[in-house]
């Protein structure tokens, strides 16, 4: 049993980190959030509200400034701030901002973004074991290998996600009457609007990394294709 004991202790640390950050990340987004209140955007969200068969579809505003979407742990949609100042000035149109609400209700729906937090910790905790075995052995290039093997575990979680939760949008939107053209104008704009700044740096990094712009415009362009011969 004693063998086990620093396995055992990783893997508790690894679920109370979890827990802590599902906690932190909620507070944040309670202390700095808002309903969303944009009579176009109202329009959208009931257009999707009425494909999927709900009363509503609430949206809040995370006010930061960057220009982003997100699906909390406890199912809550957000639009920063900074998207919804887009939306103001006509850099994106209400269309465009309901393919990224669509988008993280996929992730909702699809339970991402609670099992992003699992994933992420997982792999945290993968890390101090393979640091602890490897570390004994290699202990030049053994931190270097372990980064590599986590980086890339989680960078295929987090693309694996963010393209199940495009397909979702794309049913959507076409269920909701508003097709999949501005999802993939509004992927064509992020480059711009985002910059390099994405999420502030104090965000859990299951937020963030997503696939390349161009494969995903063209998985959507491929489900187009596939549906209409469907029809």
């Amino acid at each position: 049993m004693l063998k086990f004991l620093p396995l055992l202790l990783m893997l508790a640390y690894g679920y109370a980190m979890y827990r802590f950050s599902a906690w932190r990340t909620l507070k944040t987004l309670d202390a700095q959030s808002r309903p969303l209140a944009e009579p176009g955007l109202a329009e959208m969200t009931g257009k999707m509200a009425k494909a999927l068969d709900l009363p509503q579809v609430k949206v809040h505003v995370y006010e930061i400034a960057a220009v982003n979407g997100l699906a909390a742990p406890d199912g809550r949609i957000f639009l920063t701030r900074g998207f919804v100042e887009a939306y103001r000035r006509g850099n994106v149109s209400a269309e465009e901002l309901a393919s990224v609400i669509a988008h993280e209700l996929g992730h909702v729906a699809l339970g991402h973004s609670k099992r992003r937090m699992i994933d992420f910790t997982g792999a945290n905790a993968l890390g101090m074991v393979l640091m602890a075995t490897l570390g004994r052995f290699v202990p030049g290039i053994g931190p270097m290998l372990v980064r590599t093997v986590t980086g890339a575990l989680t960078a295929h979680l987090s693309r694996s996600d963010e393209h199940e939760a495009d397909a979702y949008a794309s049913a959507l939107l076409v269920k909701a009457g508003i097709g999949t053209g501005p999802q993939k104008t509004m992927f064509r704009k992020l480059g711009a609007l985002t910059g390099s700044a994405g999420l502030p740096g104090g965000t859990p990094a299951w937020l963030a990394s997503h696939p390349p712009v161009e494969e995903r415009i063209r998985r959507i362009e491929d489900r187009e294709t596939r549906w209409s011969v469907e029809i």
